[in-house]
C-alpha cells in the first residue's frame, strides 16, 4: 500500500435527503472496490495503490452524476510514498475509537 486518499464528495442536491442518497451511492462504490476504507462524517479515507486510488477518485465523480447530481465537487487529500508504505487508517484512528 503506497498511498491513501481522503475524498469528500459534494454533489449538488435539492435537499439533504437527496444529498445523502447520492453520497451513499458513492460510498457503496468505494465499498465495492474491496479496498480498506473508513467513512467519517466529512470524508472517506481509502488505502491502496496510487494509480488505483486515482481511478477511484475519478469514478466517484461519475457515480454522483449518474445518481442524479447535476454537478459535483470534491475535496481530496492524497498521501503517496512510491518507495514504501504510508501510515494505515488503523494506525491513525483505532486508538480513538474504542
Amino acid at each position: 500500500m503506497n498511498a491513501s486518499v481522503a475524498i469528500q464528495t459534494l454533489p449538488e442536491a435539492k435537499n439533504d435527503e437527496e444529498l445523502i442518497r447520492i453520497v451513499d451511492q458513492v460510498i457503496d462504490y468505494i465499498r465495492s472496490t474491496g479496498l480498506n476504507y473508513y467513512v467519517g462524517p466529512f470524508e472517506t479515507a481509502i488505502e491502496g495503490d496510487y494509480d488505483e486510488l486515482m481511478d477511484i477518485v475519478k469514478e466517484c465523480q461519475h457515480i454522483a452524476i449518474r445518481a442524479g447530481a447535476p454537478s459535483v465537487a470534491a475535496y481530496i487529500k492524497v498521501t503517496y510514498r512510491p518507495e514504501g508504505e504510508v501510515l494505515t487508517i488503523e494506525k491513525k484512528v483505532t486508538k480513538h475509537h474504542k
